[in-house]
């Protein structure tokens, strides 16, 4: 009986007080909400046609929405930090920087000129919004079923490579319908399912993104292709995790 009581006392201490794990969990939401901050310093960059600076921005709310994720998840924000929605809070950034903001770049650079401007600003804004309210959005292993409404990615490929702009509204119309197909996509930190390799990809990836903003999209080749690659990769996984059962 001694020995399991100490056990009880030292597995709280090591837990560490209430408010402190509180307090934790709140830093976790603030943390958080700093993507809210980089969202609109992106906005800013893209009022003044500076391409380059707001993808950085937009580089690094995605790194923020890499992170806190885990550490909401390491500090129980569901149980220690109750008054903010975690989820919510979450939801509204990433449409901020994963749709609106990209929408807003492809639509006011001279990409898609025109009535493809509009075709793709309406289907991006439009289906996005759909599909973030969609409750069937996370399937069993924590991938995505359908394109996620992850056009960050998209528009800063499409910066880098600057493909015709028939092939970027090809590829936006695409992206909008798979969004509500049963395609899986991977997330790179929560599908564990080869994630030794898709979390690494995904690093890369941004890694990749970052030095291309950075050049002012005038990158060498090979950041080029890397960007490329580790873009089919992401999109594609999924899928072939589908065509092939797990053992």
């Amino acid at each position: 009986m001694f020995t399991n009581a100490h056990t009880r006392v030292r597995a709280a201490n090591l837990k560490g007080p209430p408010v402190l794990l509180t307090l934790k969990a709140y830093s976790v939401h603030l943390f958080t909400a700093t993507g809210a901050v980089f969202a609109m310093l992106a906005l800013l960059e893209a009022a003044k046609g500076d391409w380059a600076m707001m993808f950085l921005w937009l580089v690094v709310a995605f790194i923020v929405d890499g992170i806190d994720g885990p550490l909401a998840r390491r500090y129980h924000v569901k149980k220690n930090a109750r008054v903010i929605d975690g989820v919510l809070l979450d939801l509204i950034i990433d449409y901020l920087t994963y749709v609106f903001i990209p929408a807003f770049a492809l639509f006011q650079s001279d990409l898609l000129p025109g009535w493809t401007g509009w075709v793709a600003i309406i289907a991006i804004t439009f289906t996005s919004a759909l599909y973030f309210s969609d409750s069937r959005m996370k399937t069993a292993d924590n991938s995505f079923q359908g394109f996620p409404g992850c056009w960050n990615m998209a528009a800063l490929v499409f910066f880098a490579v600057q493909p015709s702009a028939g092939v970027i509204l090809a590829a936006v119309v695409f992206l909008a319908v798979a969004m509500f197909t049963p395609l899986k996509f991977i997330h790179p930190v929560r599908t564990a399912r080869w994630r030794v390799v898709s979390l690494p990809v995904a690093l890369v990836w941004t890694a990749l993104a970052g030095w291309a903003a950075w050049e002012g999209f005038a990158q060498p080749t090979a950041v080029t292709w890397g960007l490329i690659v580790t873009s089919v990769y992401l999109m594609t996984v999924g899928i072939v995790q589908q065509l092939i059962p797990p053992r």
